[in-house]
């Protein structure tokens, strides 16, 4: 592995991060919601995940899953209803004011962030391609970890300056102001991404 290989993957993996989703979508309605930690906090959970299936992809999960399409389809289907869940979750308490509870409410985001990116096995299969892509096969197991945690970093940092920027007063005093419009945005767009989860093959 060369330092050009690792810095055209950390490129690419930017312009996904950059891209809207629903990782992103979590993380932006969690923080201007809960708060800095929160969000922070949901963005560790994503990227803990994204560096799992990052693992996974150099183990070659994704040739057991195109082997055991069921498995994949079992992910895909639970990852769209946890979307689908959270659409209506947010649409439903539109009006509630938010609840800033702490550390211990805001922990509990560490873990829905990574169940929304353990849900949707395409991220493995994003990783897989990209590592193809990018890397040779004869990595070493030392390579391999430091591609992961090199993963798991970029995201805790991009997501953290997010959640520092959502989280600044102005942003804050604007979301509290309209947060039923926001709120159901967001739903809206969740509960979108869900079904296309859901029915794209």
């Amino acid at each position: 592995m060369t330092p050009e290989s690792l810095a055209a993957f950390n490129l690419l993996l930017l312009a996904a991060l950059a891209s809207p989703g629903a990782a992103m979508l979590f993380v932006i309605k969690t923080t201007v919601s809960a708060g800095r930690l929160a969000g922070f906090l949901s963005g560790i959970g994503l990227a803990l995940a994204a560096g799992g299936w990052t693992a996974a992809a150099f183990l070659g999960l994704d040739r057991l899953l195109a082997l055991a399409p069921w498995a994949y389809v079992t992910l895909k289907v639970a990852g769209a209803l946890y979307l689908m869940w959270i659409a209506l979750q947010t649409w439903r308490h539109a009006r509630t004011p938010p609840d800033d509870a702490g550390p211990l409410r805001a922990g509990r985001n560490l873990l829905a962030g990574a169940l929304v990116n353990l849900g949707n096995p395409k991220s493995m299969l994003f990783a897989a391609a990209l590592i193809l892509v990018v890397f040779p096969r004869d990595l070493g197991a030392a390579e391999i970890a430091l591609v992961v945690v090199n993963h798991v970093t970029l995201e805790i940092l991009f997501y953290g300056l997010f959640a520092l920027l959502l989280s600044a007063p102005p942003a804050r005093r604007g979301y509290l102001r309209l947060k039923p419009v926001f709120d159901r945005i967001a739903a809206i767009l969740l509960g979108a991404f869900g079904l296309r989860l859901l029915i794209e093959r």
